[in-house]
């Protein structure tokens, strides 16, 4: 009993120091996560590592490789595309909900998240602000009490993470933020839901924005290797013509001797 609870424990550590490892840049899209390796990294057995691999890859926030490890995952414009037709549709739905369900608790909590958030972008904390953006959208999904939405929205928990660590202007999403709160505290669902798609909507335009700029980096860095490569085998073949033709010399001068 002890040793479970142990390593359960363990586990949602590590999955908090690998979580935001990922979201703070320190591991970027496609490095890889084997298990014995950040076993060292944190000094803890391989199990509790496994525990934590497995519940990223669940959130989306992992992609799965063969054997014990698995890659930070990578977006492609389908994928973003495909994400934000989810949220456009469950998100709006989960905003309205919540609306009209909220309690003078839910309120107290979604003002809460804002204020962390708008004190982490006013001193430029992009991990705490982006941390605290997506709470704002958690705790609507917790607020709309509702079960099977929840689950879905869990299983997006990493994906929806990865894509707010692409916002650059901290205060603009913390504003964003603010203006709905507004429309849901107000139970303002007709402005609710046209504040809702034009925030996901920019989310969207700025993850693509985002994956555009990192793909052609990724190609200027993978060109430049390639002409470095191209380069040091031209080198090696011109001085390849000096070495036969010195050898040879040599043996000419061998044999008139």
């Amino acid at each position: 009993m002890g040793n479970a609870g142990s390593v359960e424990l363990e586990s949602a550590r590590v999955v908090r120091l690998l979580r935001d490892s990922i979201l703070s840049g320190q591991r970027r899209s496609g490095d890889r996560l084997i298990e014995r390796d950040i076993a060292d990294e944190l000094a803890v057995s391989r199990l509790p590592v496994r525990e934590a691999i497995r519940q990223l890859l669940a959130e989306g926030m992992l992609t799965a490789r063969p054997r014990s490890w698995a890659v930070v995952r990578q977006f492609t414009e389908d994928d973003v595309r495909d994400i934000a037709q989810v949220r456009d549709v469950l998100e709006v739905l989960v905003f309205e909900i919540a609306a009209l369900r909220h309690t003078s608790d839910g309120i107290a909590k979604v003002e809460a998240t804002l204020e962390r958030e708008f004190a982490a972008a006013g001193v430029g904390d992009a991990a705490a602000a982006h941390a605290a953006g997506a709470e704002f959208h958690l705790i609507m999904a917790e607020l709309a009490e509702n079960a099977t939405v929840n689950e879905i929205l869990g299983m997006m928990r990493g994906r929806l993470l990865l894509l707010f660590k692409d916002h650059d202007d901290l205060i603009a999403m913390a504003e964003d933020h603010a203006r709905i709160f507004e429309s849901f505290a107000a139970r303002d669902t007709a402005t609710l839901r046209l504040r809702v798609q034009r925030h996901l909507r920019a989310g969207t335009a700025t993850a693509l924005r985002k994956l555009a700029a990192y793909n052609s980096e990724t190609a200027a860095i993978r060109a430049r290797a390639a002409a470095m490569r191209e380069g040091a085998h031209a080198a090696r073949e011109d001085t390849r013509p000096a070495r036969e033709d010195t050898s040879a010399r040599e043996d000419a001068s061998v044999a008139g001797e």
